[in-house]
């Protein structure tokens, strides 16, 4: 059928009359009707469809990501426990080489006995007052001792070596009778030999600042 032909059928239709139009107009009809209502049923059922699964899939990936950023977090938070008990356990350590109060004269002491064992002269041992700080208190000791450059190394060294903690601070040497005796091997060392033991609990609380009870106005 030539294409005049079909235009000219397709104008001489009866709308009201369906039934009366040739087969393959009939056929066409019942095509374009169905893609019609296949695209509508896409349009406005799976187009929605698709946009819900469009913003799951981005909320989904948005979880993900905050799940792997505090997943990342749990991760340094671990790593930050088990560095924080490893300074707990060196804090330990170094507290428990901190004398009581009840031990500084022990430690005192044995300072003095590094100091006989190394063939020093003393001319001065002073303990002065103590400087309590957070949970430990320092003790300075004001020290002049006599001999030769060897006898204070054994000193020094002697001292570094004891179990418990002592600094030797300010030091100062100098030639036994000033600078006319440049010829002599004996020495004058003046230094502090600062030592330190923690606070009990009592100490501690004592230490604390106290608050200001608020009166009425």
């Amino acid at each position: 059928m030539k294409p005049q032909e079909i235009l000219q059928e397709l104008q001489t239709l009866d709308v009201q009359n369906p039934g009366a139009w040739p087969q393959w107009v009939r056929f066409s009809a019942a095509v374009l009707l169905t893609a019609a209502v296949i695209s509508a049923g896409i349009w406005f059922g799976v187009k929605p469809i698709h946009e819900d699964i469009g913003r799951e899939k981005a909320q989904e990936q948005s979880l993900r990501e905050e799940f792997e950023r505090k997943q990342k977090k749990v991760a340094a938070l671990d790593a930050y426990r088990a560095q924080l008990a490893e300074m707990e356990k060196s804090f330990g350590a170094m507290l428990r080489q901190l004398p009581s109060k009840a031990e500084v004269a022990n430690l005192l002491n044995d300072i003095s006995q590094t100091r006989v064992a190394s063939g020093l002269e003393e001319e001065l041992f002073q303990p002065q007052g103590e400087a309590p700080k957070e949970f430990y208190a320092a003790i300075p000791n004001k020290i002049i001792v006599l001999g030769d450059y060897h006898e204070m190394g054994a000193f020094v060294s002697g001292v570094a070596a004891l179990p418990r903690i002592v600094t030797i601070e300010d030091i100062d040497i100098k030639p036994v009778g000033g600078k006319s005796a440049s010829n002599s091997t004996k020495l004058r060392m003046s230094a502090t030999a600062q030592t330190y033991r923690y606070l009990d609990d009592d100490e501690i609380e004592a230490a604390k600042p106290k608050k200001k009870k608020g009166g009425r106005k």
